[in-house]
């Protein structure tokens, strides 16, 4: 039986790395940073493109109160490009992110980003924002969802800012609504690291959209557990390759070509839980630093604090760490899900993960 009350792995005593956890263990760790879900579930039986049933949603991500005013240093990485995103090119090419993020299904991108358009045209009123650069990432929901009916909507993507917070919801919530991830429910996930004073003291924050992996590979500390949990769900969910979006926050004071370092190691992070980045997983990375900001005023010249490339390592292993970690919450968190055409995905059985875990002395 499903667990009512689903926990994050580090309740269960599964701690992954060896860095500590940032306060709240989110990418909300991250002085500045807030979160937004909104979820829509309606519905149920057999898929009548573009009436439902309805399983998906919309996430944001604000790296400050008004990243239009203030931009942040960025930078991407792409893993595997079979996605769809919006407004990537201009973050490479300036290296500044001046949108808030946000994270939706394959055929949604559009809407939410002329709804991000909306948004911070209405909350810049007083000043002429004649060019703007908003940035979408998705995956695709559709075993669960009907993805053909667009069903995020305008409103929905600003009921999501309305509900921007730092306590950030995880499982099968906004974006995560109707995902599947090694063959299990997976949904949103996100997690932290803190450095320690002589490391520099800097947070990392990791926030997952996990639509990606095979049953058969997942992996938790090292140990082989999609093998062990075959055995009890032999209809591995394997229809598509899926996808996996990881963003990346820190205060730490990086410029943008040591941020697309920092999003490459997000990769080793996706293959310890056993991602493999096959043909069709669209697989992308975005990172930001909120040490240093870029005013929208003609301003000439402008100071930046920037760290050692000597210091970077401890960095490194932070996002790899709460990468990790943050795809795993997404999987604990998400629970069972029947979707169109009566599809069900399992939340994963906490309670076998944890006897599995347990035989290899990897529960504290």
């Amino acid at each position: 039986m499903e667990r009512v009350n689903r926990l994050r792995v580090r309740e269960y005593g599964i701690i992954i790395g060896e860095y500590c956890i940032g306060p709240k263990n989110s990418i909300s760790d991250v002085k500045g940073v807030k979160v937004g879900h909104y979820t829509l579930i309606r519905g149920e039986g057999k898929l009548v493109p573009g009436h439902g049933p309805v399983r998906t949603g919309v996430t944001v991500i604000f790296p400050n109160d008004n990243i239009y005013r203030n931009k942040v240093i960025a930078a991407y990485h792409v893993i595997n490009g079979f996605g769809k995103p919006i407004g990537l090119l201009q973050v490479g090419e300036l290296g500044l992110l001046e949108s808030p993020i946000g994270l939706t299904n394959t055929l949604n991108i559009g809407i939410v980003a002329d709804a991000l358009i909306e948004y911070t045209i209405r909350s810049n009123s007083d000043i002429d924002v004649y060019t703007f650069n908003p940035v979408v990432l998705e995956c695709n929901d559709s075993y669960l969802n009907d993805i053909q009916g667009r069903h995020v909507r305008h409103n929905h993507v600003f009921k999501a800012i309305e509900n921007l917070s730092n306590e950030v919801v995880e499982g099968s919530v906004g974006a995560g609504t109707g995902m599947v991830s090694f063959g299990f429910k997976g949904g949103i996930g996100t997690s932290s690291r803190k450095l320690s004073g002589k490391l520099g003291g800097y947070t990392v924050g990791v926030l997952v959209l996990t639509n990606f992996g095979y049953m058969k590979d997942l992996r938790i500390n090292g140990v082989p557990v999609g093998l062990e949990l075959r055995k009890f769900f032999r209809k591995d969910i394997e229809k598509n390759d899926g996808s996996v979006i990881v963003i990346v926050a820190t205060d730490a004071p990086l410029n943008s070509r040591q941020l697309r370092r920092l999003a490459k190691r997000a990769c080793n992070g996706i293959s310890r839980v056993g991602g493999i980045s096959s043909h069709g997983s669209g697989e992308f990375v975005l990172a930001f630093s909120t040490r240093n900001t870029v005013s929208y005023n003609d301003i000439v010249l402008f100071d930046e604090t920037i760290l050692n490339d000597a210091y970077l390592s401890p960095l490194f292993r932070a996002v790899i760490e709460a990468t990790e970690e943050a795809v795993l919450n997404s999987l604990f968190k998400s629970e069972t899900m029947k979707g169109r055409d009566n599809h069900i995905v399992y939340g994963i059985p906490i309670d076998k993960v944890l006897e599995i875990l347990d035989s290899h002395g990897l529960v504290r």
